[in-house]
């Protein structure tokens, strides 16, 4: 008979370990020159080793329609939150809200500390946390992701995206 090898892990290292799934879905052909033209770019933003992350992997979701995605492991929100909001990244994020090139984008965050968030930005289908949770606009105290954990103040570095300039003066309804 062969015993089945069972192991864990000890978290006891990383008190403030923030796990974080992304994906993108190919809504339009035009989607898949978006996702291709991204994939070389995010390679290199993992190459590059920012602060505080611990491990990315890439995911395959589907192939029909083609979902693609990642799970990164990240050293603290912080670390996270100041990758997110400085180039590449927030370059990234500014052309997908003025145009998602045929695609839509997601992201999961898990914080050891506690706290769950989520965006979900032109997924037509229902996936996640979609799929069971009441769906509410991302505005206001839904607008980050700081704000949707719970966190308190502004993070070290500003947003890639001020409400105001995704919605206008309908910010925060």
């Amino acid at each position: 008979m062969i015993k089945v090898e069972r192991r864990t892990v000890d978290l006891s290292g990383y008190p403030d370990l923030v796990v974080i799934y992304l994906g993108m879905r190919v809504n339009a052909w035009r989607g898949l020159k978006t996702l291709i033209g991204l994939g070389p770019q995010i390679a290199q933003s993992v190459k590059d080793r920012p602060e505080g992350l611990l491990l990315h992997e890439d995911l395959l979701f589907s192939l029909l329609p083609v979902h693609v995605g990642m799970r990164q492991y990240w050293r603290d929100f912080e670390s996270l939150e100041r990758w997110a909001r400085s180039d590449p990244h927030r370059q990234w994020w500014r052309e997908f809200i003025r145009d998602s090139g045929g695609t839509g984008f997601w992201h999961e965050t898990y914080s050891m500390r506690g706290g769950i968030e989520a965006i979900y930005s032109d997924v037509p289908k229902p996936i996640g946390m979609l799929r069971f949770a009441p769906v509410v606009p991302a505005r206001g105290g839904m607008f980050s992701s700081r704000r949707r954990l719970g966190l308190e103040g502004e993070g070290q570095v500003a947003s890639p995206l001020a409400e105001e300039e995704i919605y206008g003066k309908e910010a925060g309804r």
